[in-house]
């Protein structure tokens, strides 16, 4: 958009504002369409967001903003051509030169992961402290073009890695594509891995294990992955951690090593409840191998926790 925008062409911006049911598209999905036809993003893919783009470029020119409610079945006078029941709600606003500041920044806080809310209606294009209602997102419809979007964008989740490995590597290339902050900790400021590893948003270099609980708070955005150099470690950052509350702990390890770990806390008198909420073996089962399918299995257990 931003590109577009600075050459003078308008774009057309599509986003969805709520959804609900099955509908392939859900509330924040994004699209962007040039007046040359580039698109970018996505609303849900299929019949449906062809035939709302082919819309969309006939009516590049159109300044007045559209908020189009689609229904995913046949037999509705709405029907966005699919059949898999639910609906949805895309507003369509069409973006110039007068936005690109805006544009601007968003993008530039984007890159520094730093969150950032914007809002929009039929007039406005602008960046607000917070939604009205302090939530993510907010939707609010009082007319056919009368409406109001807010939503707020960055990394709001942060993944913390301990130990900065092959695998942390592979987590870490993976994880920041799905919009997670990521944090790596490690003693060993020589370690290859950490030096190639260009995807973290911080990495720490630690004198040890043992104070591991100073560098991450609690909080339900935080998802702390444990994946040090062995099993003594391991057991180090469980013991400094096991007091704080995470959305997702996990670590790496074999069965047989993490159930030996794990009964030898509970013999000390670690709840029992609070040690099985720890994730391990690590990851979905997927008989991953290499440090890349490793990083597969994880990254889906942990989208899996967050979307739930």
């Amino acid at each position: 958009i931003a590109s577009h925008l600075e050459i003078g062409e308008p774009v057309m911006l599509l986003v969805v504002a709520e959804s609900s049911g099955s509908s392939p598209g859900r509330a924040g999905y994004k699209m962007a369409v040039a007046a040359n036809g580039e698109l970018c993003g996505s609303i849900g893919g299929g019949v449906m967001e062809v035939n709302l783009v082919e819309r969309v470029k006939s009516q590049a020119l159109c300044p007045k903003s559209q908020v189009i409610e689609q229904v995913h079945q046949s037999n509705s006078p709405n029907s966005s051509g699919m059949i898999c029941s639910g609906k949805q709600t895309v507003i369509i606003r069409r973006l110039t030169i007068d936005e690109s500041d805006t544009v601007d920044s968003i993008v530039d806080s984007l890159l520094r992961r730093q969150p950032i809310v914007f809002q929009f209606s039929n007039f406005k294009f602008q960046i607000v402290e917070n939604a009205s209602d302090g939530s993510d997102r907010f939707f609010s419809r009082t007319g056919e073009t009368d409406f109001t979007y807010t939503e707020k964008l960055g990394s709001a989740n942060e993944l913390c890695i301990i130990g900065g490995g092959h695998c942390a590597l592979a987590l870490s290339e993976l994880m920041s594509k799905l919009e997670f902050r990521i944090r790596i900790f490690d003693d060993r400021p020589e370690l290859s891995t950490i030096q190639k590893n260009k995807y973290a948003d911080q990495i720490t270099i630690i004198d040890g294990y043992e104070k591991i609980a100073d560098h991450i708070p609690n909080g339900d955005d935080i998802y702390v992955v444990v994946m040090t150099l062995g099993y003594k470690f391991d057991e180090i950052v469980i013991r400094s951690l096991f007091d704080h509350e995470f959305k997702y702990f996990g670590v790496l390890g074999s069965r047989a090593k993490m159930k030996t770990l794990l009964t030898t806390l509970e013999k000390e008198g670690f709840d029992a409840e609070k040690l099985a909420r720890i994730y391990t073996p690590i990851g979905l089962p997927i008989n991953s191998r290499t440090p890349e399918e490793i990083a597969v299995s994880i990254a889906a257990e942990i989208v899996k926790i967050k979307n739930q």
